[in-house]
């Protein structure tokens, strides 16, 4: 059984309330630890801690000794790589697979912020011959990260990376269903010399997230998870108009035109809809295919889809674990149930696979509704679950004007031969990441992020780290004289 704690102030300390939850594995519904249960109070803890570190010595750490210290925490998750994929299976579901790479993506992720970091200087800018004008970038202060149940340490790191790279304090808030890996990684940090308050880990419920929201003393917010609760972030930090940073999901428009390949066409669609049981926010669930390959593809898909071996994630063979939680569980079979009701048709799936194996944990089989129209809930509502939903369509445009009519705008694949085709897609679609002829990489080099709904700002990249910092102008005049203007 494992125990976790809070971490404040540079000290593993229980929650002021004394509260605890229990955490169960998405795969037999055992419990496999209890977690310190957070409030506001021990929200404000931290806060506070991390207002006395940002306003202390860290505030005078160098760029140098930050960039060292990113490329140390990525020495350290690879010394535990392990570990902490083995956590993070047991707390998921994934498979472990998928959790060793989550392991190395984070590790580069916070080696490609310790170089960014480290080539970072003012811009000098043209100014007369006795004025120094530098543009200068400065960290924003306190931060709040509030992190998902489906990539717990991966979404974290994109946060804590760029944070701690420029300058500024943390307080992490991982989900109340997922917090293990981020535990382990506070354990991890507390092995090196930050001063205290300079990261500070509080587990617990909404009202902690809505502490950090609102708290006058947290100078940015940044969140990964439910429109809903974006929302309320949103409004709760208009207290001291701090820094808001969204990524709130998507409804993610897979397109097959009929000159594709149509063997990595169908090979990839699987992927993008049953990676992690499709409990991604860039899931390629909502899959659309042009009429003269419709009925060709959803048959080879109805041909793969039982082939698909679901077990328990540390088994070699596993290929999609269970979803991660009983209301998660409960809300996907609800929209399958409701998309039939509306007139699609269920070729696969669409409940809890047979055997005693299955009978306890949140196991579902991957499933596809065929015939959706675009008017239908289950294609226009995020499923985040092993579910495709496959649409016709006729031409370009159509298929432009279907997958841009939905209030999220994360990301988006193309399936063609026609690169001109593919040009012309890749520059319509209102979303923040277009694939062409693949489906899901992304890189600590590139921007990520959506249009509209699926949220506000941007992660990884330059952009990521500029997200922390602000813009300061420093203007020095060298030699000053009197102006001899006014009463003179």
């Amino acid at each position: 059984m494992i125990h976790t704690q809070l971490y404040i102030d540079g000290q593993w300390q229980a929650p002021v309330a004394g509260g605890k939850r229990a955490i169960l594995s998405p795969a037999d519904e055992t419990v496999i630890a209890e977690a310190a249960e957070g409030t506001r109070d021990d929200a404000r803890l931290a806060i506070a801690a991390a207002r006395r570190a940002f306003d202390g010595p860290w505030r005078n750490s160098t760029i140098r000794e930050r960039a060292k210290l990113l490329n140390k925490i990525a020495e350290l998750i690879d010394k535990d790589a392990e570990n902490l994929a083995r956590l993070e299976s047991l707390n998921t579901g994934k498979t472990i697979t998928e959790s060793r790479t989550d392991m190395g993506d984070i590790a580069a992720t916070f080696r490609y912020f310790a170089g960014l970091v480290a080539s970072e200087s003012g811009a000098v800018n043209e100014a007369p011959h006795h004025v120094i004008s530098r543009t200068l970038r400065e960290p924003v202060g306190v931060c709040g990260l509030i992190t998902p149940w489906n990539y717990p340490l991966l979404q974290a790191a994109w946060k804590i990376a760029p944070a701690l790279g420029a300058g500024n304090t943390v307080i992490i808030k991982p989900s109340n269903l997922t917090p293990l890996t981020t535990h382990r990684f506070a354990e991890l940090l507390a092995e090196l010399d930050l001063p205290a308050g300079v990261f500070n880990l509080v587990t617990g419920g909404a009202e902690v997230g809505a502490e950090l929201a609102e708290s006058v003393d947290v100078d940015l917010v940044s969140f990964t998870g439910g429109a809903y609760a974006g929302e309320s972030i949103m409004k709760a930090a208009t207290g001291n108009f701090k820094r808001i940073g969204l990524e709130l999901g998507g409804k993610n428009p897979n397109i097959v035109f009929a000159d594709a390949d149509l063997d990595t066409a169908v090979d990839y669609a699987l992927n993008a809809a049953f990676f992690h049981a499709g409990q991604v926010c860039s899931a390629g669930s909502r899959l659309m295919v042009e009429d003269a390959i419709y009925d060709e593809f959803i048959a080879r898909l109805a041909e793969r889809l039982p082939r698909i071996v679901i077990g328990n994630g540390f088994h070699a063979e596993t290929q999609m674990g269970p979803v991660q939680s009983a209301a998660q569980h409960e809300k996907i079979l609800k929209l399958v149930q409701m998309g039939v009701a509306e007139g699609a048709r269920l070729v696969h799936g669409g409940k809890r696979p047979a055997g005693a194996v299955y009978e306890k944990g949140f196991w579902l089989e991957p499933t596809l509704l065929a015939d959706v129209s675009a008017d239908m809930k289950i294609a226009k509502e995020e499923i985040f679950g092993p579910v495709i939903t496959a649409e016709r369509f006729t031409s370009e445009e159509e298929v432009l004007r279907l997958a841009n009519d939905t209030p999220y705008g994360l990301a988006a694949a193309v399936w063609t031969r026609d690169l001109d085709k593919a040009n012309r897609m890749s520059r319509a679609l209102r979303f923040g990441t277009v694939w062409v002829n693949d489906y899901h990489p992304y890189f600590p080099e590139a921007p990520w992020g959506g249009y509209k709904a699926s949220g506000i700002g941007r992660e990884l990249s330059r952009i990521g780290l500029d997200e922390y910092t602000e813009l300061k102008h420093s203007y020095i005049n060298l030699a000053p004289k009197p102006m001899g203007w006014f009463g003179a």
